[in-house]
């Protein structure tokens, strides 16, 4: 078994340890370009990060709009917008993932709020967008629980 995270438990940290190990490699034959093909392995990794990311922001601006937002006919496509984004968000979440995503939450939460507001106001809903919360008030586990929701408008 070689050093390192494996490719089967946990795809982020292998092609970010992967592209370290050929970077170290001697390569004395100057066809192989070593420091592009490193680059491409490091790059499938992140592309891995920015989709986790991705549903993220897109699960909070969904919840917010959720239990802020006072439209009744958008909501079961809010709730199906959020299913899809934690489907995605399960195929793909790994524990490098998860530590990531959980270090970089704040700034996930300040996205997905921005976009949230800008939604509310398009859709006529100024006060909501006014009361959305500074801090995120979810946990990482709440975003990626199955099947559980924030509470709507009046119920909280």
């Amino acid at each position: 078994m070689p050093d390192g995270p494996r490719y089967e438990d946990d795809f982020y940290a292998w092609t970010q340890y992967q592209a370290g190990v050929l970077r170290s490699m001697p390569a004395p034959d100057n066809r192989f370009d070593r420091e592009h093909i490193a680059e491409e392995i490091e790059d499938l990794g992140k592309s891995e990060r920015d989709a986790v990311r991705s549903q993220i922001r897109r699960i909070i601006e969904h919840f917010l709009k959720l239990a802020y937002s006072r439209a009744e006919q958008p909501r079961f496509g809010w709730m199906e917008t959020i299913d899809d984004a934690r489907e995605i968000l399960a195929d793909k979440l790994t524990t490098t993932l998860r530590r990531d995503a959980q270090a970089s939450f704040e700034g996930l939460y300040a996205e997905g709020k921005r976009k949230a507001a800008r939604g509310l106001i398009r859709h006529s809903e100024p006060d909501a967008a006014d009361q959305l919360p500074t801090a995120c008030p979810w946990s990482l586990d709440d975003v990626c629980r199955e099947d559980w929701y924030p509470a709507a408008p009046g119920s909280q």
